[in-house]
């Protein structure tokens, strides 16, 4: 598989972290979490101005007809700014209710970035559920489905994430879709995946410059063997997670028969690395790491929760075992 990204996938890339470089400091995502707000209105806004939530809906339906691997290059970003907002979720519903034959106007809306979505496989913790207009429900077992529902209010929850508002939920009504719904949750796994990269991304440039400038003993202590070898894990660890995640988003998008074990390896590798990374941030930052001023901390609890949800480290190390073929 070719790792490259296109002239348009760098472009796609680019323009995306500029705009959250510029629209979405560590600031905007206090001040929207301290409101209790699941979005911050005019960030929504750019997202959509951007295409977005039109990014993987077919070019008949009105979107840009790409893939899971251009929506793995925006949660990165999303990942990398902690940006509020169910961007992600949305944008994998619209295009899952183009794909699935939902009405014309609800994919309309959802595309547009009018509708807000988010994706339930728990509904005791959804995303952005006290915004969500429409939930992507997915139940696996004898009889797996996907199903385009509503949402009968809920109650926001209290997580260690302060960057994203999550909800227990009450599902109603709905329509089924027509896809299958086994992709949409490997889809979702290594979108999360993707967002705990850039989070990685962010923590590893945050330490850097730290270190860069703390002095000790007269010196920068990023000067100091020991604390260069864990930067230079750290950025290791960072690559591992990046190749597995677009094997496995590039393996999705092909619909190949071993996606859902790629799937499951980024998510293992992204649960356990960033997770390991977070902690050595907190540690070279040292005390400043642990406090409330600093925004370090709005990451490492972005990094402890996209650990955890759509599966951990333990439970896609067993999906892997199961799903590798016998020898």
């Amino acid at each position: 598989m070719d790792f490259e990204l296109s002239e348009e996938q760098q472009m796609l890339r680019e323009v995306s972290r500029s705009m959250l470089a510029s629209t979405c400091p560590p600031a905007l995502v206090r001040t929207t979490s301290e409101a209790g707000a699941d979005l911050d209105e005019k960030l929504w806004q750019k997202g959509a101005e951007l295409g977005w939530a039109s990014l993987a809906v077919p070019e008949e339906e009105g979107g840009a007809g790409q893939g899971l691997v251009e929506l793995c290059l925006v949660a990165e970003e999303l990942g990398r700014a902690a940006a509020p907002g169910p961007f992600i979720e949305t944008a994998l519903v619209a295009a899952v209710a183009a794909r699935g034959g939902a009405p014309g106007e609800i994919v309309a809306a959802l595309a547009e970035g009018t509708a807000v979505a988010s994706v339930v496989d728990d509904p005791s913790i959804v995303h952005a559920g006290g915004t969500a207009a429409h939930l992507l429900v997915l139940t696996a077992g004898d009889a797996p489905a996907a199903r385009l529902a509503g949402v009968n209010g809920g109650r926001r929850r209290t997580t260690l994430d302060l960057s994203r508002g999550w909800w227990a939920v009450e599902p109603v009504d709905g329509i089924d879709l027509d896809v299958d719904p086994a992709w949409c949750r490997a889809a979702m796994t290594v979108l999360t995946a993707a967002d705990a990269l850039g989070v990685g991304e962010r923590l590893l440039a945050m330490t850097v410059a730290y270190t860069s400038v703390r002095e000790q003993f007269g010196r920068p202590i990023g000067s100091f063997q020991a604390v260069k070898h864990k930067a230079a894990e750290m950025l290791m660890t960072l690559k591992g997670v990046r190749a597995a995640t677009y094997r496995a988003a590039m393996s999705l998008d092909a619909h190949t028969a071993d996606a859902e074990l790629w799937a499951s390896v980024a998510k293992a590798h992204a649960s356990a690395g960033i997770a390991e990374l977070a902690g050595t941030a907190l540690q070279l930052h040292g005390g400043i790491g642990f406090t409330w001023e600093h925004d370090l901390h709005l990451f490492l609890r972005r990094a402890k929760v996209d650990e955890a949800i759509w599966g951990g480290a333990s439970h896609h190390h067993a999906r892997v075992a199961d799903l590798l073929p016998a020898t």
